[in-house]
């Protein structure tokens, strides 16, 4: 059998320098019995993106959870040439968050959504190794069985669902030199909350319990969680409290009584009256129990919280979020309209305002039989580009798969195209999409025919695309014929119905909850350089932080900053005061983090320097 300490090769080219760990060594030897050569690179294997996006909507909760925590493992790390990017089960990359520079990089480029990390085809690392382990896995630099891997760190943990099933996993991969030995646990815990949130999410009459052999333990990710019926039978376990209880049986449907001694009315009495009770367990040991959630009353007749209806005809489909700034809706005035003349719309707004909710809700407008088909224009490797949006006939290029594909833009038909991204079009791509968009006829690669098409075509960027025609990297035309309407967002911080905005999310993720008013105030003065993404992801930390169904100023104190006072060079003038405001909140946002605060304000980093140096 070949040395683990070496590859089998010829030229010796790789020596590990450190000795392998069983772990990995075992992965290693399967991808030697497996043929992979670490001399060469592995294939890339990226599957069609309308498969990547059915996968995602069987999948939608437990996306949505662990987008939340992307979001927040990224703030953690950000400046740290990371990528985070979130899997299912089947090795399927579905998302991805990165640090510009890293996403520009050959690594970058390769972990795209789509692309596939299974051991037996990418050899040994993070994600693969964690699948096939079913356990938190961290791969440094020539521990990678490919060489071309080796200056690259990885973890990667995996996520299961209330039944123990492995459904997904988080990875986070950086440049070996910029590794950092805290984010295997940052990453871990990612992947606990988001199993959590499979609980929590479960089922909305469910009573939630906290418990530890610890009171200080209940309020974090080390605590067990259980969910129970109105009337005291076990839902679900997470994998903390399965083994807090080890030897009893938590499985769905046992009674409460048959897992702890005290009775489940006495319990929960004693939840509601004292906050937080020490009961003991069938097998004798003693733990502390807090409630994190009450089974909810018989539901009154006033109902929820409701996202916003535009004024316009009784068969104008809902909002699923609000829109009462003034300016916004006469923004989207002519959005039925245009919809009617099948007329191109682009939307425009920086990160995390909610384009993509905004082109759902102009499908829902059109009345389109039809799907929306939704493609990450900057997710897509350029050489695949024009054959995910045109399909491909078998054979039509190297690595085609076998039965062909018939293309986004078919998928569409009767129905919406999302270009989303749509700034991150290869220039080849563009002029393939110019002639589809004058002739509404498509012909997949190596095929003959061409069908004609009905399709509303919806685009959207916070890219200048203007700018971007100006600097010869986006054709002229293809921009023009796009903005057939154009619609712009607001940001969070120039929306006027930012309390309804907060109190809407709040509603959708916390039926019940509320927020002090001296919170919704300091919240107005932030920054939120994320825009709406960004409330999202701090409202959710924000009620596991406040442990209660009311967000205070309390829970509110270490969350928001302080509102920055401007340099001594700006107080003189107001336009002056408030733009250098919003750079020292953005600044003071980031952790203190020049590059990323240039990069979200889209200025230069001497810029950020004038403001912050007095």
């Amino acid at each position: 059998m070949p040395s683990l300490s070496r590859p089998p090769q010829s030229n010796g080219a790789r020596v590990p320098s450190d000795v392998l760990s069983p772990v990995i060594a075992r992965s290693w030897q399967r991808c030697i019995a497996g043929g992979l050569d670490p001399t060469r690179r592995p294939d890339d294997m990226v599957i069609p993106f309308a498969e990547v996006g059915v996968r995602r909507e069987e999948q939608s909760l437990l996306r949505r959870l662990a987008l939340v925590q992307m979001q927040l493992l990224h703030e953690q790390i950000a400046g740290s040439n990371f990528m985070i990017a979130f899997a299912d089960a089947g090795g399927v990359v579905l998302d991805t968050l990165s640090d510009p520079h890293f996403a520009d990089s050959e690594a970058g480029r390769s972990i795209v959504p789509g692309s596939v990390w299974l051991e037996s085809g990418r050899g040994t690392n993070a994600l693969g190794l964690a699948l096939a382990e079913q356990a938190p896995i961290s791969i440094y630099g020539r521990e990678h069985f490919f060489a071309c891997h080796g200056h690259l760190s990885c973890v990667a943990a995996p996520i299961f669902d209330p039944a123990d099933r492995l459904v997904g996993l988080l990875d986070a991969s950086s440049s070996n030199e910029a590794r950092q030995q805290h984010t295997h646990a940052l990453v871990r815990m990612a992947a606990a909350a988001v199993e959590n949130g499979l609980i929590v999410n479960g089922r909305p009459d469910a009573l939630l319990l906290a418990l530890h052999p610890r009171a200080e333990y209940l309020d974090t990710l080390s605590a067990g969680l259980v969910a129970l019926s109105p009337e005291g039978e076990v839902l679900s376990v997470n994998r903390r409290a399965r083994a807090l209880l080890a030897g009893l049986d938590t499985n769905p449907g046992q009674a409460f009584g048959a897992v702890f001694e005290p009775g489940f009315g006495s319990v929960v009495d004693m939840l509601r009256r004292d906050g937080i009770a020490r009961i003991r367990d069938r097998v004798g040991s003693m733990l502390y129990v807090a409630c994190r959630r009450f089974a909810p009353p018989p539901p009154l007749a006033s109902p929820a919280p409701t996202a916003y209806r535009l004024p316009a005809q009784a068969s104008t489909p809902a909002l699923d979020f609000v829109c009462e700034d003034p300016l916004l809706l006469r923004r989207t005035r002519g959005l039925a309209a245009a919809t009617g003349d099948r007329l191109a719309i682009h939307i425009y707004g920086e990160t995390g305002t909610g384009k993509e909710l905004m082109a759902r809700h102009i499908h829902a407008l059109s009345g389109r039989g039809g799907e929306l088909v939704a493609i990450n224009c900057g997710a897509v490797p350029e050489s695949l580009f024009i054959a995910e949006l045109f399909g491909h006939e078998r054979g039509a290029f190297t690595n085609a798969r076998n039965e062909g594909t018939p293309g986004l833009i078919r998928l569409a038909d009767r129905g919406t195209l999302f270009l989303d991204e749509v700034g991150d079009i290869p220039l080849a791509a563009q002029t393939a999409l110019l002639r589809f968009l004058d002739t509404m006829e498509a012909r997949s690669l190596g095929g003959a025919k061409t069908m004609k098409l009905d399709v509303q075509i919806v685009s959207a960027t916070n890219r200048d695309l203007a700018a971007a025609v100006a600097a010869h990297q986006f054709r002229a035309d293809l921009y023009y014929r796009l903005n057939g309407l154009s619609i712009e967002i607001p940001p969070l911080r120039e929306r006027s119905d930012f309390d309804a905005i907060v109190r809407h999310l709040l509603a959708r993720h916390a039926p019940g909850a509320s927020i002090d008013d001296v919170v919704l105030e300091r919240l107005r003065r932030r920054p939120w350089p994320g825009n709406i993404r960004e409330l999202q992801s701090w409202l959710r930390r924000a009620l596991i932080e406040a442990d209660a169904e009311n967000i205070s100023d309390f829970a509110c104190d270490d969350a928001v900053s302080a509102t920055a006072q401007t340099c001594a060079h700006c107080s003189r003038s107001p336009l002056d005061r408030t733009r250098c405001r919003r750079i020292r909140e953005t600044y003071t946002a980031t952790g203190g983090n020049i590059q990323a605060t240039a990069r979200q304000l889209g200025i230069s980093r001497t810029t950020v320097y004038k403001h912050i140096g007095d």
